[in-house]
């Protein structure tokens, strides 16, 4: 919504013939006038404040909506579009612009669904609708009933960018189209049946192919049904697959807007899904359609298309007929050339023939005598130098001679282990003896030898000072050889240094 300091926007621009110049400052209500008179009105005296009339936002805004959309219920807009914003309701919100100013425009679904193209940024179009005010926003804009581009035409444009889209996808990749059966047995037509298109491919048939059949559904080719029409077509053959091998959609030539309902996005689509192979014969040679694209095969002309589809046949018997001249003129020649050879020969030449070849055939057995004795002798020297090797080589495997060496390596192993184990033993021994020695001496034994005694207590206990006994105990002394028992009579601490 205008600021309130700023001038009122006024529907001079949008007039035909008016100027766009903004008028001089005014009050609110001069202001409103200016929205509802069609023609500026002088301004009035200045009312008293007792009379001023307040408009809240929302009623003023309607106001001027009803206004404008009186006044501007049909006008056409030409512009760039840019901001261009499909929703996912179906409605196209865009902005119009030019060097000197830019218009909201909204085209709502239904308008949108009827578009031959698709609105894109940087576009020159030219739209016709009604003048309208966006109420929440207070924003001004351009209710659009048609479009068009500008420059180029729209069928020509919805053509260029279907057949952009559909090729993103690969619906025109060779490698996806199949290759026709080369004998089919019928034929799918799908085409007007009252027309000189079905005549011609008939006339072709017949010429080149007369045992092929053709199954004609009967289809509308040109106007707003001929995509679904071509469409039950195409969905009925793939539905009984048994009654055609191929499916061949045909018309004849016409205009762009004539061909225009062959550019159709869901019938391309149902072509490219097609279980069985079709082939598009649309317009004349000069003329392209989105189904040409998509099919597995596309012809210049209807007729070229029945000569396409019947050239296998046609090939096959053009060369049966070029192969059975060529046979004859074989023949004939073979005949003659027989013919000449009997009359040249005579008795005694046909039994000098005989004789060389009978001589050539001795010769030759007599050759292959010498060769095969040749090979006997050379394949038996083979074989006894063959012999004479294994012969030799069984001689150096003889068991008798591995066994002794296997017996000679027995012996030095058992007299290896015998030595190995005689002085592991020699020296296990003098270790014995040297431990023997060393515990000797380290035993309590050697000292009780010498005169030593050990005493025990009741108890087992070692004893070693007299405190640890009194007289009258029993005590127990270990000799060298044997024990005594005995019993303390007395006990000193005094030590006998000569003891």
């Amino acid at each position: 919504m205008p600021d309130r300091d700023r001038n009122p926007p006024t529907l001079a621009s949008l007039r035909a013939g008016r100027s766009s110049r903004p008028p001089r400052a005014a009050s609110e209500e001069d202001q409103a006038s200016l929205l509802f008179d069609p023609e500026p009105a002088p301004p009035p005296a200045a009312p008293k404040p007792s009379e001023r009339r307040v408009w809240t936002v929302a009623s003023l805004v309607a106001s001027i909506r009803q206004q404008v959309e009186t006044t501007h219920t049909d006008v056409w807009v030409e512009g760039e579009i840019s901001n261009c914003r499909p929703a996912p309701s179906g409605h196209i919100y865009l902005t119009l612009k030019d060097a000197g100013g830019q218009l909201p425009v909204v085209l709502f679904r239904r308008q949108a669904q009827l578009l031959r193209f698709r609105p894109a940024d940087g576009l020159a179009v030219l739209v016709r609708g009604r003048i309208s005010i966006y109420e929440s926003r207070g924003q001004l804009q351009l209710v659009a009933e048609t479009m068009e581009p500008r420059g180029a035409g729209s069928l020509q444009l919805a053509f260029e960018q279907l057949k952009a889209r559909l090729a993103a996808e690969g619906l025109f990749d060779p490698a996806r189209k199949r290759l026709l059966p080369a004998f089919p047995q019928c034929i799918g037509v799908i085409t007007s049946p009252t027309g000189a298109v079905i005549r011609d491919i008939v006339s072709v048939v017949r010429r080149r192919h007369a045992r092929l059949n053709l199954l004609v559904y009967p289809a509308v080719m040109q106007g707003a049904s001929s995509p679904s029409s071509v469409a039950s077509g195409i969905r009925w053959f793939n539905r009984n697959p048994g009654h055609a091998d191929l499916i061949l959609i045909a018309r004849g030539g016409g205009s762009l807007e004539d061909l225009a309902c062959f550019n159709h996005e869901g019938l391309a689509r149902l072509i490219a899904g097609s279980e069985l192979p079709i082939v598009s014969a649309i317009g004349h040679e000069t003329d392209f359609t989105i189904a040409d694209f998509v099919a597995d095969l596309r012809a210049p002309t209807p007729s070229a298309a029945a000569e396409i589809i019947t050239a296998a046949q046609y090939r096959i018997e053009e060369r049966v007929e070029s192969l059975s001249l060529r046979v004859r003129r074989a023949i004939r020649l073979h005949l003659l050339e027989s013919r000449q050879r009997y009359a040249r020969l005579s008795a005694p030449a046909v039994l000098q023939r005989l004789s060389d070849s009978i001589n050539r055939r001795g010769q030759r057995v007599d050759e292959l005598a010498l060769r095969l004795d040749r090979s006997s002798a050379r394949l038996l020297r083979l074989r006894a130098e063959r012999l004479r090797s294994l012969t030799e080589r069984l001689q150096r495997q003889d068991i008798k001679h591995r066994l002794a060496a296997s017996h000679r390596r027995l012996d030095r192993a058992t007299d290896r282990i015998e030595r190995a184990a005689a002085t592991s033993v020699a020296h296990r021994r003098s270790r014995l003896q040297s431990a023997t020695v060393r515990l000797q001496a380290l035993s309590p034994l050697s000292v009780l030898a010498r005169g030593y005694a050990l005493i025990y207590a009741e108890d087992g206990s070692l004893l070693r000072s007299h405190a640890e006994t009194a007289p009258g105990q029993p005590i127990r002394a270990r000799l060298a050889s044997g024990t005594l028992s005995a019993t303390v009579t007395a006990t000193d601490s005094t030590e006998n240094s000569s003891s």
